[in-house]
């Protein structure tokens, strides 16, 4: 591995505060749950990106490290938890994702909705940013999100169109893209974010095209992040891209359109996203 991918373990009072808070409360986050290389840092800054619904998901996406396989019933008391997780952290953004329910009739829907409409209860100035899954293409799923006003609204499309059938499970390149741009043709809508890793075997031409996709569905704001194995048992990497191949994708998405992207060998999808939101706003507001 290219000695640009070490990254510090992390520590501190913040790191054991949050770690802290998550035991207590019963929480996941894809920060454990997905072997973030980011966690140590994160975790160290007071910020982690929770992870709803379970940790077990009823896809089996060659990527990823989440457990698979029969899903856990709802807790109904997660919401609950989850906002005073925001309390006790005084979290001023918050980033909240979920396993995959295909079992679910509204894929969890109602349960982000939830979720969201808890943490506005204890900061009703919080900014939140969700990460969902496609809902399989449902509309009236995604309304059920968007209604309660997330600030953004991500669903990664992961990676290309040829190499969706291999590596993300029960998905499609074209139902992700449409998801996408339902909410971004929302009046009054959240931002439409998306992200893509890269070294799993698309050549260039495909990332270009790529990028074009999502802009073309109104995807606002990108991360392209470098894919690492989380395990064994997951896809090689094909290809590790040095820093400066993530410096000019990151100028050629912004030529394309895109008001805010994050291209690097560590961006992941949460990552930074404060501060990504907060520039968008910012650009919005201008």
């Amino acid at each position: 591995m290219p000695g640009w991918l070490k990254r510090p373990l992390g520590g501190g009072a913040a790191f054991v505060q949050v770690e802290g808070v998550l035991a207590d409360l019963g929480l996941a986050t894809v920060c454990h749950s997905a072997g973030c290389p980011n966690r140590g840092e994160c975790f160290s800054c007071g910020t982690a990106t929770f992870m709803i619904m379970g940790e077990v998901c009823t896809r089996n996406c060659e990527f990823c490290l989440v457990r698979h396989g029969e899903a856990e019933p709802l807790a109904a008391d997660e919401p609950q938890r989850l906002a005073e997780a925001v309390r006790r952290l005084k979290l001023k953004y918050v980033v909240i994702t979920s396993v995959t329910r295909d079992d679910l009739a509204d894929g969890g829907a109602g349960h982000f909705a939830a979720t969201i409409a808890e943490v506005r209860k204890v900061n009703g100035q919080i900014m939140i940013e969700v990460l969902t899954p496609d809902f399989k293409g449902d509309t009236g799923c995604l309304d059920m999100v968007v209604a309660a006003r997330p600030e953004v609204f991500n669903h990664n499309v992961e990676t290309t169109r040829r190499l969706t059938p291999e590596i993300r499970s029960g998905a499609d390149y074209d139902r992700s893209l449409g998801v996408l741009k339902y909410v971004a043709d929302k009046p009054n809508g959240p931002a439409a974010k998306s992200g893509l890793m890269l070294g799993l075997g698309e050549s260039d031409d495909e990332i270009i095209e790529t990028l074009r996709d999502l802009r073309g569905a109104g995807v606002e704001m990108l991360t392209v992040g470098q894919y690492l194995r989380p395990g064994q048992a997951n896809r090689q990497v094909f290809k590790y891209y040095e820093p400066a191949e993530f410096e000019k994708l990151k100028e050629a998405a912004l030529e394309m359109g895109f008001s805010q992207v994050a291209s690097g060998p560590f961006v992941r999808s949460s990552y930074h996203a404060e501060e990504m939101t907060k520039a968008q706003v910012q650009m919005t507001r201008e």
